[in-house]
């Protein structure tokens, strides 16, 4: 057996002599007479060696420059040092242990001491050591599991979009890259490692608001149309919103920052984002970072309507305004880390992040920061948490399968809706798993795990399942497990079960939502426009108003009281809304501070939107909220939504324009006062043609 290797450091021969008889029995020694040959032994040597005995008073560089030189060069997380010096003063014994000396011992040596003190260092590093190898593949098997979690949820909402899978991988490495950098230039935003794995993670659930988009938007290879767009900016609001009617979670950090991620990462920094209209570091950092993470990959990737620019375009577009506003520290470490990120994502995988993660781990626990054990509860803990938020987020049935032993661990909810149990030991002889599954589906799921390779892990299966007295078709979802020895073997797979006909029906759920405008709960644009149509195309002959509503001011309203007070102006404004007109009438949020009334009426028209108008100007916590309005008849400008938005967007830019808190029916002559505008070169601060 090999003997593990000490270096001894002294410029006496004698203490060099001496110690080495007392210790080469047992071990393999080196000898170093001062600092600057230790320092040379350990650059060429350092991973065979097990521990330095180092003198402290020597020529040319004594032990404290040793125990400097083992800092700066990290030797010191891996070597430990025990001090041999006659010298014994507090100061001396002190700044020993600030630069990582393990122990101290005293000349005159006496051979019992030295023994006993050499093994004992040794035993406890070979100690932390083995508890960190431990530390790091329990912690190892919990990241992997989350990853594939990942990969599981992200094809689920992938299910209907037309983005590569690597999109979430990307946006997530980015993301990590990004504000990792972004620490090291400014403390402005007190991230910590545990904030940016968190963030990182967080990332992948950006887009989930995509579930409830119709896909012949979501992969349309041409241009969108104004209606389309709009409708695919609702994904920000509808993601956020999936979140924030979660039954359980709601006060984890993952979800508050996924929240925020969902709902902000379309915001940009000088304020003309969506859908909130934020500006600068009134968006949370992690929703920033996204947002340029999410442009970046975009530009990058191939999509159905158009190929890929090369990294270097894609720098260029983003740092140069073409893409949008971004916070000028994020583009900053875009740009002078360009060559670093481009590394980064072309050799970057998950495999990778849980490395670099275990490394960050290995080297806190080695420097005693923190205390691994501490740590490493709480990572665990972190890992339970988002296995079970995933589970909740797909609410699909969650399960693992390993080999050896034989055992399937389904999720308490899946166990339940199953009628099974959470762990099931020998499930080819479990009673009630086999009524679920059946002889068929077992044997199919089987040999298709047994078919996957490293290369190509997952399997995909439309099966039948037998529960609660009936049948009903499920698909299942599984990522094989692989070992990383030479010659992989397989040990089990991850897993989820989704009813197809629940998920149809949550899919209904979501589209309805998306009409709905989540803060107010009144109908978006779109949905309005599509009612409003059929209303007219329905009832030809009737009296039709389309009304134009914009809060006063508002932006003022927020810069003062705050985007918080902001949100309950608009809420407040939508139940005045509702409670001015009739069920059978429609009230929108089109965006922003804008809102519109479409209504049908057979009395004096001018009365109504005069009541209507002062039910809209109303006091918010004492403080005083007022409207502009612009009115269109259907009987002036035809039976058309665009003729009505249009002639109403006008008469709402004249009530404005003439001191706001008014409102105004439209009539011909404000064609004639804007055409005039524009000519005059004032047509920059007329509504949209």
């Amino acid at each position: 057996m090999q003997k593990e290797k000490i270096l001894i450091v002294d410029d006496s021969e004698m203490n060099r002599s001496i110690l080495a008889d007392m210790l080469m029995d047992d071990y393999d020694i080196i000898e170093a007479e001062d600092g600057v040959e230790a320092v040379a032994i350990l650059r060429k040597q350092v991973s065979e060696l097990s521990l330095v005995l180092l003198d402290i008073v020597m020529p040319r560089m004594d032990g404290f420059g040793v125990l400097e030189a083992m800092n700066q060069n990290r030797w010191i997380e891996s070597v430990p040092v025990v001090i041999i010096s006659a010298e014994n003063s507090p100061s001396q014994v002190e700044r020993a242990y600030e630069l990582g000396g393990t122990d101290f011992i005293m000349r005159p040596f006496d051979a019992l001491i030295v023994r006993r003190r050499v093994v004992n260092t040794l035993l406890l590093y070979a100690k932390q050591k083995r508890l960190i190898s431990m530390v790091e593949e329990q912690v190892y098997e919990k990241e992997r599991h989350s990853d594939l979690m990942i990969d599981i949820l992200s094809h689920i909402m992938e299910f209907r979009n037309g983005e590569s899978g690597l999109h979430i991988l990307h946006v997530r490495t980015l993301t990590d890259f990004l504000l990792t950098r972004l620490t090291e230039r400014t403390d402005r935003y007190h991230l910590t490692m545990a904030d940016i794995a968190l963030i990182s993670t967080a990332s992948a659930l950006h887009d989930i608001g995509k579930m409830a988009i119709d896909e012949k938007i979501l992969n349309k290879p041409g241009r969108l149309t104004n209606e389309e767009f709009a409708i695919m900016k609702t994904h920000s609001t509808i993601g956020a919103g999936m979140l924030s009617d979660l039954p359980v979670h709601q006060e984890e950090p993952l979800v508050k920052i996924a929240y925020q991620i969902c709902r902000w990462h379309h915001e940009r920094w000088d304020g003309r984002g969506y859908p909130d209209g934020l500006a600068g570091d009134d968006i949370p950092i992690s929703a920033q970072v996204v947002a340029l993470a999410d442009v970046y990959d975009a530009l990058t990737s191939q999509r159905v309507y158009k190929p890929p620019f090369t990294h270097e375009k894609a720098v260029e577009m983003i740092v140069g305004g073409e893409c949008g506003a971004f916070n000028p520290l994020l583009l900053e470490c875009l740009k002078e880390n360009a060559g670093e990120l481009l590394t980064a994502l072309e050799a970057d995988s998950s495999e990778d992040i849980r490395r670099r993660k275990l490394r960050g781990i290995s080297d806190e626990a080695l420097r005693g920061e923190g205390g691994a054990s501490q740590r490493t509860l709480r990572l665990l803990d972190k890992e339970r948490m988002r296995n079970s938020f995933y589970a909740s987020m797909s609410e699909a049935i969650q399960f693992e399968y390993t080999v050896s032993p034989a055992m399937i661990t389904v999720s308490a909810w899946g166990a339940k809706k199953l009628g099974v149990d959470e762990i099931i030991m020998d499930p080819l002889r479990d009673e009630r798993l086999q009524g679920v599954l059946g002889d068929s589906v077992w044997e199919q799921l089987s040999r298709r795990l047994r078919n996957t390779t490293p290369s190509s892990p997952e399997v995909r299966l439309d099966c039948p399942l037998h529960y609660d007295g009936a049948t009903r078709w499920h698909r299942v979802i599984m990522r094989a497990l692989w070992s990383d020895d030479i010659h992989p073997q397989f040990e089990g797979a991850l897993g989820t079960v989704m009813d197809i006909h629940e998920a149809h029906q949550k899919m209904q759920e979501l589209e309805q939502k998306a009409s709905k405008d989540l803060l107010t709960g009144l109908l978006n644009r779109a949905s309005a426009k599509e009612q409003i149509e059929l209303r007219m195309q329905d009832n030809p002959d009737s009296h039709f108003a389309l009304a134009e509503v914009d809060i006063d001011d508002f932006k003022k309203i927020n810069d003062v009281y705050g985007h918080m007070f902001g949100d309950q102006v608009l809420q407040q404004l939508a139940r005045q809304m509702k409670g001015s007109v009739r069920r059978s009438d429609i009230c929108c949020r089109a965006g922003g501070e804008e809102f519109f009334l479409f209504l049908e009426y057979n009395t004096d028209i001018e009365k109504t939107i005069d009541r209507i108008y002062k039910r809209l100007c109303f006091t918010c916590e004492d403080r005083p909220v007022t409207v502009s309005m612009g009115v269109a008849l259907g009987e002036t400008v035809g039976l058309s939504y665009e003729a009505l938005y249009h002639a109403a967007d006008l008469a709402l830019y004249t009530a404005k324009r003439s001191g706001k808190r008014q409102y105004r029916f439209y009539d011909k002559t404000m064609e004639e006062t804007l055409s005039t505008m524009s000519d005059a070169g004032t047509g920059g601060d007329a509504p949209p043609q």
